[in-house]
């Protein structure tokens, strides 16, 4: 599967925030149950940390998508 490619500007966006900014959850609650039920992946691990800092090169995969982080 392709990733699709989300550019950030600053040096990290926390990953409930990504979630939201990539179209994958319509609100912050919505990321917040995803992350705390293991619904996603990050760099192809369960991350269960939705304040963890994600940096340009991480990959996060939920729903059947995957997301590449990449720097503006």
């Amino acid at each position: 599967m392709k990733a699709a490619e989300v550019s950030i500007q600053t040096e990290f966006i926390k990953l409930d925030s990504l979630l939201k900014y990539a179209g994958l959850c319509s609100t912050g609650g919505e990321a917040k149950a995803v992350i705390e039920g293991g619904a996603v992946l990050l760099n192809d691990e369960i991350c269960s940390m939705r304040g963890k800092k994600i940096r340009p090169g991480d990959e996060i995969a939920f729903a059947g998508q995957i997301v590449r982080v990449v720097r503006k």
